[in-house]
């Protein structure tokens, strides 16, 4: 094979989660772009992701579901009924998340367990589903959006560290278990990225110059940024990476 094939897609499925907007909506245009067709999951509309990837030449499924909600039951309803439409599945990011930002004195039960249910346990369990159809056809790969927090502490958001270093954990977990079965699992930890959940941060006239002044690369990432990593992991050129969380940051972890 040669090298720029390996990092083709063509015929694959992959499920995104939060593909309506933001990293996620890059992530799918990018895999569709390698050539995967696309479910979208989001809790309203992904029709602007959609547009785009069906502009590609690729197809997309729209699936509504509100992963605070949602039961695990319907998460493996998801899977089930992804394996009904395609008849496989081989890619699965998840993606979506919540952030609360409040100091850890005041911080309330509510946003604890709003934010380790989307980020962390949803994440779970949907990878769980994902596996019980990856194992046994023997192959799959398995994308989680992990965070710098996966490695650092933050400041006033103690719900979503507590997710995102869980994040981290239970790539190396599954990958400990299913890579025996040609299933690869590892993580991208985003730097600070201009999305709608960093919107406070970059509007805060504090924190936003010093968290620009850390970042070697001197601006704030953006979608584009975790295209090239999200179609390397996806693809048969990651087959002999397992249970790594790859920073794309600009450079944040080295100062």
């Amino acid at each position: 094979m040669m090298i720029l094939d390996a990092f083709k897609v063509d015929g694959k499925v992959a499920l995104v989660t939060g593909a309506g907007q933001g990293l996620g909506q890059g992530m799918a245009i990018a895999l569709a772009e390698a050539g995967a067709d696309i479910v979208g999951l989001d809790r309203g509309s992904s029709d602007a992701t959609a547009e785009i990837v069906k502009g590609l030449g690729r197809q997309y499924e729209q699936v509504v579901c509100d992963l605070l909600q949602a039961s695990v039951a319907d998460l493996n309803k998801v899977v089930g009924d992804i394996v009904s439409t395609f008849g496989h599945l081989d890619i699965l990011v998840n993606n979506a998340g919540i952030i609360r930002r409040t100091p850890a004195l005041d911080f309330s039960e509510s946003d604890w367990d709003d934010v380790l249910h989307i980020n962390l346990r949803a994440a779970f369990f949907l990878s769980q589903a994902a596996g019980r159809v990856m194992v046994p056809q023997g192959s799959g790969k398995i994308i989680n959006v992990a965070s710098m927090l996966s490695f650092q502490g933050g400041i006033t958001v103690p719900s979503y560290t507590a997710a995102k270093s869980g994040i981290a954990g239970i790539t190396r977990a599954l990958a400990n278990e299913w890579a025996k079965d040609g299933v690869n699992v590892n993580a991208i930890a985003p730097g600070y990225m201009a999305t709608e959940n960093t919107a406070p941060l970059r509007a805060n006239a504090e924190r936003a110059p010093a968290i620009l002044e850390r970042i070697p690369a001197g601006r704030w990432g953006t979608p584009d940024d975790l295209r090239g990593t999200v179609v390397f992991l996806a693809s048969a050129a990651s087959d002999y990476m397992q249970g790594t969380i790859i920073p794309v940051d600009g450079g944040w972890l080295t100062r």
